[in-house]
């Protein structure tokens, strides 16, 4: 914590000084409120107006198959489409695809190795150009091809012999069964094969700077820094969209942006969200509509585990003995989230409810760091073998409750001996290559682990998810255990959802001891929006607020 604060506040406690931080007075969660249970008037006969969403990171990678992150999705749900979609209750629905395809209706074999995938034969690019199974086909391969920086390779990597049958079939074996594919497939936007199979390098394509879809918007212009412009795709195939433009505006100051959200400069307050110290307030602005809803996202304290200062387990050990989370959680989030010791969410069918708690205990982690070897220096820090137990800590700019947790965490942490820098960066930065090629020492970042609604974690904890070693994935902590590699494998051969749970409880019980990451707790989600503005339907299942976004309009 910094000396200008400190002499601010010298008589305080760290946990009242954290208090004094947040404010004060907790409040109690509302499971939902109004206008959260979906449209309650039917969407206009003609399509009128637009709404501005508010996000406080800058979507910045609009190409949805190279790395990204969840507000880049914001986008790809407005601009193209998957095969089939996923709605708030785990449901599988068609999208490009004519129906959604199961054992029961012959689009998979009984044994999990062959698809047959029949498509809309009414579907247009953005360009006037026709969709068809070859667009498909060229987004499956792209996910592979060697050449391109591919965000996520698994499950795709499985797939052989694509056959186009037909403008409006496809079919494909699998190498082996993989349960997880139906919910990749569902987060797998297709994307036009006439614009990008013959540019020289897909990485660096125009296209990736002036996407093309089959979605509900079409692009139509970037202010790097500020919004993006999307207008209404006329000839959508599906229903809406019912709004003539979506403007995306940037807002990095958490504060800012529930400013603009209560003047009435912004219609939907989107990720992050309304901070929790905005709430009590937020729930009485008349106008508008304000709730908590639940998410799969997990806060956590992750490590770059590839540093050496991280690779010894005593030392995750005693950071996470040195956390106070539940001080965090009272005082900064003012009572909103429930502590978690898995990345797991509780609504999940594969939750584990039985993992060793958490507990706070500054003399525990001394303890850890004594028996480990670490002996404090002259200024307090301890080192071993002529390192130092000193690492910087980074999350977005501007998100003041994770500035102030880090403030908190870190004079904790000093009090055992651990030194914590703390060097944030704008969200652009922040969630770019530095977080993605592992450029990092520790973060404070929010992740749905899930493959939707399915417990498959590969692409955060499989060895071959690394991208800082070449690996198609997000296991940005450098994560690796064999143990961990081969229940994921097991648990995506499994389609018994009762033999399922055992194993990825198991993942949970190791991971828990290994420690990759400290899982402090699920965000509890402050939305709101204006009255009037209908359909803005929370979704665990997905990433992003905007995901049925076709259907918003104003009532």
């Amino acid at each position: 914590m910094d000396d200008k604060f400190t002499d601010m506040l010298p008589q305080l406690s760290r946990r009242k000084t954290l208090i004094y931080l947040a404010a004060s007075a907790a409040v109690l969660a509302m499971p939902n409120g109004p206008g959260l249970r979906g449209a309650l008037a039917a969407p206009p006969a003609q399509r009128k107006g637009q709404m501005i969403i508010a996000f406080s990171q800058e979507p910045t990678v609009f190409n949805p198959h190279l790395p990204h992150i969840e507000v880049d999705e914001g986008l790809h749900f407005s601009i193209f489409d998957p095969l089939f979609a996923i709605d708030p209750h785990g449901n599988f629905t068609p999208a490009l695809a004519l129906a959604v395809p199961t054992v029961e209706n012959g689009g998979i074999s009984a044994d999990g190795l062959h698809f047959r995938i029949k498509l809309r034969d009414n579907v247009k690019w953005h360009d006037g150009h026709p969709f068809t199974a070859s667009d498909v086909k060229f987004t499956l391969e792209l996910l592979v091809d060697a050449n391109f920086r591919s965000w996520r390779k698994t499950g795709h990597e499985l797939v052989r012999d694509i056959q186009v049958v037909s403008p409006t079939e496809i079919t494909w074996r699998m190498e082996k069964p993989f349960a997880p594919y139906v919910s990749i497939l569902s987060s797998t936007f297709i994307v036009p094969a006439h614009l990008l199979a013959a540019a020289a390098d897909k990485n660096t394509a125009p296209f990736n700077q002036a996407p093309v879809g089959t979605g509900p918007f079409k692009w139509r212009q970037r202010v790097a820094g500020d919004h993006i412009e999307l207008e209404a795709n006329e000839h959508y195939f599906n229903a809406g969209p019912y709004l003539e433009r979506i403007i995306y505006k940037y807002i990095p100051d958490l504060n800012v942006m529930y400013t603009q959200f209560a003047s009435g400069d912004i219609d939907v307050v989107g990720l992050q969200w309304i901070s929790a110290d905005h709430y009590d307030e937020a729930k009485k602005l008349a106008g508008k509509v304000v709730a908590v809803a639940s998410s799969a996202t997990v806060e956590n304290f992750a490590f770059n585990l590839a540093k050496p200062v991280f690779q010894e387990l005593a030392v995750r050990q005693a950071i996470y003995h040195a956390i106070d989370k539940q001080t965090i959680i009272d005082s900064l989030y003012y009572g909103l989230p429930t502590p978690t010791e898995t990345y797991m969410p509780v609504q999940s069918y594969y939750y584990h409810a039985a993992l060793p708690q958490h507990e706070f205990s500054p003399d525990k982690a001394k303890q850890l760091l004594d028996q480990a070897g670490w002996q404090p220096g002259s200024d307090g820090i301890r080192q071993k073998n002529g390192v130092r137990l000193s690492f910087t800590n980074s999350t977005t700019a501007g998100n003041h409750l994770r500035e102030q947790m880090q403030q908190f965490l870190q004079q904790t942490f000093l009090d055992v001996g651990i030194e914590m820098k703390i060097a944030n960066l704008p969200p652009a930065v922040m969630w770019g290559e530095f977080w993605m090629m592992s450029k990092f020492d520790s973060s404070i970042v929010g992740l749905d682990f899930l493959t939707g609604s399915d417990p498959d974690t590969s692409d955060y904890m499989s060895s071959t998810a690394i991208p800082a070693k070449g690996g198609a994935g997000q296991n940005t902590f450098q994560y690796q255990n064999p143990e961990v590699d081969r229940l994921l494998q097991a648990g995506s051969k499994t389609f018994v959802p009762e033999q399922r749970k055992a194993l990825y409880l198991k993942i949970q019980e190791i991971v828990r001891q290994d420690l990759p990451f400290l899982p402090l707790f699920p965000f509890a989600n402050v939305v709101g929006h204006k009255q009037g503005a209908e359909n803005i339907i929370p979704n665990s299942n997905v990433r992003i607020d905007s995901w049925n976004v076709a259907t918003w309009y104003w009532d």
